[in-house]
């Protein structure tokens, strides 16, 4: 039997394995456009997620009163979404996965304007090293321009608003709901991009394009979950596996291989999201430990 931690180690393993499964065929159909793979995306989640509705649920899962925050989520999360499918199609697997993993320094300034959240010198330093990271893998201005740089930054703030606003819906709303919203509007919007001309596919190829959706679903569901089960503090580093999937992909499938700069910068970013998330877990233990009476 599993213990606590243990189990969600695993959920965390097998999440950042979906999502790196699913960044491969998003790279891969580039004869697709973006529109159409966004709505296998959508489309394929919300059956998934129809497997995890409690049955009790059912017949009225659908309901929720924070209707107003779920709609920031999805336009957020939409933006972060398209973003990335950009950045994944033009741009090195890893170097979109190392400069994505920057999202978290983006959320801690968003908690500062959104929240009212105080942040300490320790985290405003890990904030300025993660930007020296993303500016030592982009090289603005030093190399050629190259614009599609800006997505997987586009990506960072999108979903940096995402985790504000789960944050807030994730005290009422169950996570299947939230997700459940996001893949419905991932799939009404993408049937607007139709009159662009969307491609049907062979058989092998809608296979490949549903796990975009499938993947998905189950990456961010037991992303979740190995956040319930397991401390952060354990599970949070495993997260960087990504970025050596994405090496590993990216060299045998698509013969790319990581320039010495992007290296040290995705250094610098895992360096200081590591940081903050130490931080956020020392600030909530001394939360607990204060005496109810201060």
């Amino acid at each position: 039997m599993l213990s606590k931690n243990q189990l969600g180690f695993l959920y965390m393993f097998i999440s950042i394995c979906a999502f790196s499964l699913m960044d491969i065929i998003v790279k891969w159909s580039v004869d697709y456009p973006i529109g159409q793979v966004l709505f296998f995306r959508g489309f394929f989640g919300i059956i998934f997620y129809f497997f995890v509705i409690p049955r009790e649920r059912l017949h009225n899962f659908y309901i929720t009163k924070r209707a107003g925050l779920h709609f920031l989520r999805c336009i957020s999360g939409l933006i972060a979404l398209v973003s990335i499918f950009i950045a994944l199609r033009e741009l090195p697997l890893a170097t979109v996965v190392s400069i994505s993993f920057a999202a978290p320094i983006f959320t801690t300034i968003f908690s500062i304007f959104l929240l009212s959240e105080k942040v300490g010198i320790y985290r405003w330093l890990a904030v300025l090293v993660g930007f020296v990271g993303i500016l030592i893998i982009t090289e603005p201005g030093i190399s050629e321009l190259n614009i599609y740089y800006i997505f997987p930054i586009i990506f960072c703030l999108g979903l940096s608003y995402v985790a504000i606003t789960i944050r807030q819906l994730s005290s009422t709303e169950p996570v299947w709901l939230i997700s459940f919203y996001f893949s419905l509007a991932i799939t009404l919007l993408s049937f607007l991009t139709i009159p662009q001309g969307w491609v049907m596919p062979s058989l092998n190829d809608f296979i490949l394009l549903s796990f975009v959706g499938i993947f998905g679903g189950v990456a961010n569901l037991w992303l979740s979950q190995s956040y319930k089960y397991a401390e952060v503090s354990l599970v949070t580093p495993l997260k960087y596996l990504a970025l050596v999937f994405a090496i590993i992909f990216g060299y045998f499938i698509w013969n790319e291989i990581p320039t010495i700069k992007t290296l040290i910068g995705a250094l610098l970013v895992i360096i200081s999201t590591l940081i903050i998330f130490r931080r956020e877990i020392y600030k909530k233990k001394i939360i607990s430990t204060k005496p109810i009476n201060e």
